[in-house]
């Protein structure tokens, strides 16, 4: 049975984990993108997230995804959209109904990746939709990844520039990360049995208003 919510505090004092296999930068077609689509297409289950470069204030443009993270066990791979494409060979893998891909905030990710080649997601998870089924309210990976593997992932790296010529080490790591702790959470899920959120937990909290003379009338 898991805990429905965690502390940033309690989160703190957990020990800091990233991806512990190999990663793959892949930026053209070759050899590195056989691979890629090899090892993928064995999988039964795979992470999967996106980065875009971040927006800092309303007049900036929003450039799209810039990179897609795929996670096997073992193995992640980094796609640098705006240098590759979304090759069709990974969206006939994002469509594939015998793998499951599994994520948090998908929709997002689907719509930014559609925009480079058009295609029909089957089999992807939402982390977010689900873990209320097995007692979990906290909806950011970092705190699922904390409640449900008990382990703290660094974010750090998620502000950084995804669209830069070359991705620093620790950008790929957190990539990496983000993609591999998504399958981690969904496989721990399903060795698990199911405790769901009633409807008064899974309720918001009440908000406080403060009234003129100071009374609090929640």
């Amino acid at each position: 049975m898991f805990r429905i919510s965690i502390s940033q505090e309690e989160l703190e004092g957990l020990p800091q984990v990233s991806f512990p296999g190999k990663i793959h930068v892949i930026t053209e077609p070759g050899p590195e993108l056989d691979h890629a689509i090899a090892y993928l297409r064995r999988q039964k289950i795979i992470g999967f997230d996106t980065e875009s470069r971040p927006v800092f204030s309303p007049d900036q443009h929003h450039s799209g995804e810039a990179l897609l993270q795929l996670s096997g066990k073992n193995e992640a791979f980094l796609f640098r959209l705006k240098m590759l494409g979304l090759p069709k060979r990974v969206a006939t893998i994002m469509a594939s109904p015998r793998i499951v891909k599994v994520g948090a905030a998908v929709l997002d990710d689907l719509r930014g990746l559609k925009k480079y080649l058009p295609f029909k997601e089957s089999n992807v998870v939402d982390l977010q939709k689900i873990v209320w089924e097995w007692g979990v309210k906290d909806k950011s990976v970092k705190k699922m990844a904390a409640i449900i593997l008990g382990i703290r992932i660094s974010k750090t790296q998620q502000l950084s520039n995804w669209e830069a010529p070359v991705l620093s080490e620790s950008q790929e790591k957190y990539a990496a990360t983000d993609a591999w702790v998504c399958r981690e959470m969904y496989m721990k899920l399903q060795g698990e049995q199911k405790n769901p959120l009633t409807a008064e937990q899974m309720a918001p909290p009440p908000v406080t208003i403060m009234t003129g003379n100071g009374q609090d009338n929640t």
